[in-house]
């Protein structure tokens, strides 16, 4: 059975040729990028070819570039430093809508006595900058707001946001991990100080990262260690994922036309489609200010894990907007705070394309989805009295 996967916003394939550029460094080209000698000198000149592939990625400096293991540890690094550079003031300002490696992370702080406002969305997903503007006061360490929402796809105003942070004195961080490589990010443009990427979200592996930090900002290392990364972040360079990570970055860059057109085109088609196939679906977050690849669509009195157990028989991969996964019976904390209804939240399913998705595959997802709403709708109370409710009338 062959896979159709749209779960690409989870995590994505690593492509050939990263795949290729890191083999090498596995076994044949082993050294430690920090011995003196030449051996292990190659490496080290192959980790500068990376930092030079990520920072134009993103219209950086090389030594803005710190390679971390995650975008988790990014997002960590970012907002710890900054508490640490501002250890008198206790207020940190986020939004409602956090990825949890910065969500669970401000609660964390709040347990020790932070202060922590979480901005609310509207019922599209948008933030309010007059809001935004009035949460900060003198008090406040660090503003950290994601540039776009990993279930939704709804990209925030980051630049704007950092602007009226400096204002006030206030350094900027943004999880930026969906973001890079589907938008254009030009960091010469913008006065963000911190920002996150993780390796595995744009065709890269697993268990590597970059957190930038603009120069002349002030930063507190996260992991302390070794002179690795200048002192910012201890610890043996993950070589061959740093050196993949780069040509990820390389790819991205020459592939971001290809992510706003042929993908965009892919993923408005297969929401057109079940959208005019499927009653009672709708697609939650802003339909303008989002990703290209991305659309989570809720189909009323279903529930989310039924769609996904039904869609893998055909070997159809995506993600449900529901956490009834982890063992709660709640939506997620994202659609919560977008006010979607609890009969839709439930039924919510995240698409999320790539590159290497064909049109075949769309079609096929269109062709099996609407018998599988059918389906779980027939064995659904609650649709049985609707579809009842709206012949009588």
């Amino acid at each position: 059975m062959k896979t159709v996967y749209l779960d690409n916003n989870a995590t994505t394939q690593v492509a050939p040729e990263v795949l290729d550029a890191m083999l090498p460094y596995f076994h044949d080209l082993y050294g430690n990028p920090s011995s003196m000698h030449s051996f292990g000198g190659q490496i080290a000149q192959k980790l500068r070819d990376a930092r030079e592939q990520a920072s134009a990625l993103i219209g950086a400096t090389p030594d803005e570039i710190i390679f971390t293991s995650c975008g988790t540890e990014s997002d960590n690094a970012a907002i710890r430093s900054a508490l640490a550079i501002h250890p008198e003031r206790r207020h940190i300002v986020t939004s409602r809508v956090e990825h949890p490696a910065v969500k669970v992370l401000c609660a964390h702080l709040a347990g020790q006595g932070y202060r922590v406002t979480e901005l609310p969305v509207d019922k599209n997903g948008l933030l309010d900058m007059e809001q935004m503007a009035a949460s900060l006061t003198p008090d406040t360490a660090v503003v950290s707001l994601m540039w776009a929402n990993n279930e939704t796809g709804v990209v925030f105003p980051v630049e704007k946001a950092a602007e009226l942070a400096h204002e006030r004195g206030i350094p900027f961080h943004t999880d930026a991990i969906q973001s890079t490589g589907k938008i254009p990010i030009d960091m010469k443009k913008n006065t963000i100080d911190m920002l996150s990427i993780s390796g595995h979200k744009l065709h890269a592996p697993k268990g590597i990262g970059i957190l930038y930090v603009r120069k002349g900002t002030k930063f507190s290392p996260f992991l302390i260690g070794g002179h690795q990364e200048k002192g910012r972040r201890g610890g043996t360079e993950n070589t061959p994922s740093i050196i993949g990570l780069g040509k990820a970055c390389e790819l991205a860059a020459r592939h971001m036309g290809t992510e706003n057109t042929e993908v965009k085109r892919l993923r408005d088609k297969l929401e057109t489609e079940l959208l005019k196939r499927i009653p009672q679906s709708r697609v939650n977050g802003d339909l303008h200010e989002r990703l290209p690849n991305t659309t989570n669509i809720s189909f009323e009195f279903v529930e989310g894990e039924g769609i996904l157990l039904l869609m893998n028989e055909y070997g159809i991969c995506a993600s449900s907007g529901s956490a009834c996964t982890s063992g709660s019976l709640q939506p997620s904390h994202v659609l919560r705070a977008m006010g979607v209804p609890f009969t839709m939240a439930h039924g919510s399913i995240r698409f999320s394309l790539s590159i290497y998705n064909t049109e075949e595959e769309i079609d096929f997802v269109i062709e099996k989805l609407p018998p599988i709403i059918e389906r779980l709708r027939s064995m659904s109370p609650y649709w049985t009295s609707v579809a009842q409710a709206c012949a009588t009338v």
